[in-house]
């Protein structure tokens, strides 16, 4: 398969997964072509961006940047990607072996090239790791795109009844999540860094989090009939629309959101902050796909020099991510000589905060509603300071609007 054919396999499996299902599961095939011809090349994403992002961009706060060294960096890219090209095999196996269990035909093949292109969303998403923080959700995203993909493959490559595809489901990526936790371990160990996704079935039950996975399952497929009815009319415009809904959906949790206008947004920057005097406001709405975001920034100081930093963000059409966080219970920790971040959740709220000992200089980020991102950043004594400053904003207020723009099918 030519890098062309890959391009098209992948945009066609991320689009239009239930006609592509048909195709593959027609295709011819053996474990050396799928290897050769897709898996090396595409599950190589994940090792590659994990190496830029560790190694050549590191994580940086407030003009310190920790890397991982070179040969540390290569050597874990190599061996968990070498782990996860056996992944590949063991969880084909898997899903093998499981499918008498829920009327389903055992074939190898078969097995294999539903765990291949079932978690080319996963692998796609791992580009996602080249963004700050937020980043991590996008990783997120394409897990759960995955979950889904393989949720509308197993009945067409392994012939088990619809009604049953959800069981299958969920017992292939019980076993998955063992596996990725193995090589995240193996990993770990020789590139002394990790990420830690815990807690999601104390979060997933809670009551702290709107995501509705079930909903957005229904709504997913919603979108994947318009999104193959368009496909097949040849209008250009009809399949536009409809890859506009179906990105929509994917980000937006099953919601379509229209992000608030900036004035909005703009009674929220107070005008003065810990003290300090306003001496800058910025607010702007951009859009792409059918999708919006909004921000809104100022800057607060005085006459010594010291200042901070406000942003809000109305993440607007890609909401669903915060409220998939919350459900899955992402956390992330990392400390040195120089400093700490960490993400976490708390009373409900997805919380980020990085401080750098050296500088006095940090930032402290909250989540409203799964939908508004607060961020006070800049120079101060502590960490605690840049927390007292974001609540002393009208947060409440800000909350309230998070159904504003909200349409619901």
């Amino acid at each position: 398969m030519n890098a062309d054919k890959i391009i098209e396999r992948i945009k066609n499996i991320l689009t239009t997964p239930k006609t592509e299902w048909q195709v593959i599961a027609a295709e011819p095939a053996t474990v050396t072509d799928l290897y050769k011809n897709y898996i090396v090349i595409v599950a190589a994403i994940p090792a590659i961006a994990g190496f830029i992002k560790g190694s050549l961009i590191g994580h940086s706060a407030f003009g310190v940047t920790v890397r991982t060294s070179i040969g540390s960096g290569l050597t874990g890219a190599v061996i968990g990607y070498a782990l996860s090209l056996a992944m590949i095999y063991v969880m084909a196996l898997i899903i093998d072996a499981l499918a008498p269990t829920f009327s389903g035909e055992k074939n190898q093949i078969q097995a294999l090239k539903t765990a291949t292109y079932a978690l080319t969303a996963s692998w796609i998403a791992n580009i996602g790791l080249l963004v700050p923080w937020l980043g991590i959700l996008i990783v997120l995203a394409g897990v759960v795109y995955s979950i889904y993909l393989l949720y509308l493959g197993l009945p067409v490559m392994m012939k088990c009844p619809p009604e049953k595809s959800a069981g299958y489901t969920a017992l292939s990526i019980l076993c998955a999540i063992v596996l990725g936790w193995i090589i995240s371990v193996a990993v770990a160990g020789i590139t002394g860094s990790g990420m830690s996704m815990m807690g999601s079935a104390s979060h997933s039950t809670s009551g702290n989090t709107s995501f509705d996975r079930d909903s957005w399952l229904g709504k997913m497929e919603e979108a994947g009939k318009k999104m193959e009815a368009a496909q097949k009319s040849g209008d250009t415009d009809a399949q536009q629309k409809a890859a506009s809904e179906m990105m929509g959906t994917v980000l937006g949790g099953g919601d379509k959101v229209e992000a608030l206008a900036p004035d909005l947004l703009k009674p929220f920057l107070p005008e003065t902050l810990a003290g300090l005097k306003r001496t800058s406001l910025s607010a702007e709405r951009n859009g792409a796909m059918g999708m919006q975001i909004s921000e809104a920034r100022a800057t607060y100081s005085d006459d010594s020099g010291r200042s901070l930093h406000l942003d809000i963000t109305d993440m607007g059409s890609v909401k669903g991510l915060m409220s998939l966080a919350g459900w899955a219970g992402v956390e992330n920790s990392k400390e040195t000589d120089q400093g700490y971040e960490k993400t976490y959740t708390q009373s409900g709220r997805l919380m980020h905060e990085e401080w750098d000992n050296q500088s006095n200089s940090g930032e402290f980020s909250i989540v409203l509603g799964e939908r508004f991102s607060v961020k006070v950043s800049g120079d101060t004594d502590s960490i605690n300071e840049l927390k007292t400053a974001v609540m002393s904003l009208n947060l409440a207020g800000l909350e309230a609007l998070k159904n504003q723009g909200v349409k619901k099918d």
